[in-house]
C-alpha cells in the first residue's frame, strides 16, 4: 500500500521543455482522490518549483536543493541544511580547479560568474527568477551556500569531478550529478535518500508505504530507501536497474502512466 509519493521534476514530472501536462495534473488529482500524498524533490531551489504548487494542488513538501531546504506548499520553512563554510569553500576550489564553471545557491539566492555561461539562461528560465553576476563569490555567500554546482558540457569531465568530489569531501558533503551536465554538491543530510526518511517522518509515513521515481544517478539514493522505486524510460541502464519497475520516458506520459499502472492500481479512484 502506498501512502506517498515523492517524484523528481527535471526529467521526471516535466518534460524536456518544463511543461506539466495535463496528464500529470490529472495523475496528480487522481493521487489526491485516492488519500495518496504527492510531494517533490529536486536540485532546483524550492522558489524554483513554486509554479507547480497550484496546478498540483500539491500537499506535500517540497525539498528543494535535493533536500538542503525543505517548505510547505505555502512557501514556509520546515527544515535546512547549509554546507559547512569550510567545506563550501573546498568544494568550490575543486569544481574550478577541474575546470568546471560554478554556481553557488543560497536560501534565497543564485550567484554565478557570468551571465552568459553555458546553462545559465537555461536555468533562469526553468527556475523562473534572475542570477546576481559576481566575479568571485563572496565569503557570506559562501558561508550562506545551499548547494555549489559544478557546471559542463564535458559529461566525462562532470562524472570524474563527482567521483573527485566524493573522495575528497567524504562524508562532510553529498556529490551527485543532477544532469549529466550538473554536479551538485549539498550538505551530507541533503541528499534524496536523506529526502525520504524525512518525509517519512513528517508524514508518520512508513518508508515501506512510500513510493519514489527519477531519472537520474542521484535518485538512486531514495530508490534504496523507499518501498516502490520508478525508473523514468529516459533514464540510464544503470539507474533503470536500481528500481522496482521502469515507466515511460517524460517524454511519453512516463509519471501519469507510472501513477495509474503501479501506485494506482488496484485501488478505487
Amino acid at each position: 500500500m502506498i501512502r506517498l509519493v515523492i517524484v523528481d521534476v527535471d526529467g521526471t514530472l516535466v518534460t524536456q521543455e518544463k511543461v506539466l501536462t495535463k496528464d500529470a495534473m490529472a495523475a496528480a488529482q487522481d493521487l489526491r482522490a485516492a488519500g495518496i500524498t504527492l510531494a517533490l524533490t529536486s536540485g532546483r531551489p524550492p522558489r524554483g518549483m513554486q509554479m507547480l504548487i497550484e496546478p498540483l494542488k500539491l500537499e506535500g513538501q517540497i525539498a528543494g536543493f535535493n533536500g538542503g531546504v525543505y517548505v510547505n506548499p505555502d512557501m514556509s520553512v520546515v527544515e535546512t541544511h547549509l554546507l559547512a563554510p569550510d567545506v563550501a569553500r573546498e568544494a568550490m576550489g575543486l569544481i574550478l580547479k577541474q575546470g568546471l564553471d560554478a554556481w553557488l545557491y543560497t536560501p534565497d539566492e543564485w550567484l554565478v560568474r557570468k551571465k552568459d555561461a553555458p546553462h545559465v539562461a537555461r536555468e533562469a528560465w526553468t527556475v523562473k527568477f534572475d542570477a546576481r553576476v559576481t566575479p568571485s563569490f563572496p565569503e557570506d555567500a559562501l558561508s550562506r551556500a545551499a548547494k555549489i554546482v559544478g557546471i559542463s558540457d564535458d559529461h566525462e569531465l562532470v562524472a570524474k569531478c563527482e567521483k573527485a568530489a566524493q573522495e575528497a569531501l567524504g562524508e562532510r558533503a553529498s556529490a551527485a550529478r543532477s544532469q549529466p551536465y550538473y554536479l551538485d554538491v549539498t550538505h551530507p543530510q541533503a541528499n534524496k535518500g536523506t529526502v525520504v526518511t524525512t518525509l517519512s517522518s513528517l508524514w508518520g509515513v512508513p518508508t515501506e508505504e512510500i513510493a519514489t521515481i527519477g531519472d537520474m544517478p542521484n535518485d538512486v539514493l531514495m530508490f534504496k530507501k523507499s518501498g516502490l522505486s520508478i525508473a523514468m524510460g529516459n533514464a540510464s541502464d544503470e539507474v533503470k536497474r536500481q528500481a522496482t519497475v521502469v515507466t515511460a520516458s517524460n517524454e511519453q506520459e512516463g509519471f501519469a502512466k507510472a501513477m495509474r499502472n503501479f501506485v494506482l492500481k488496484g485501488k478505487e479512484q
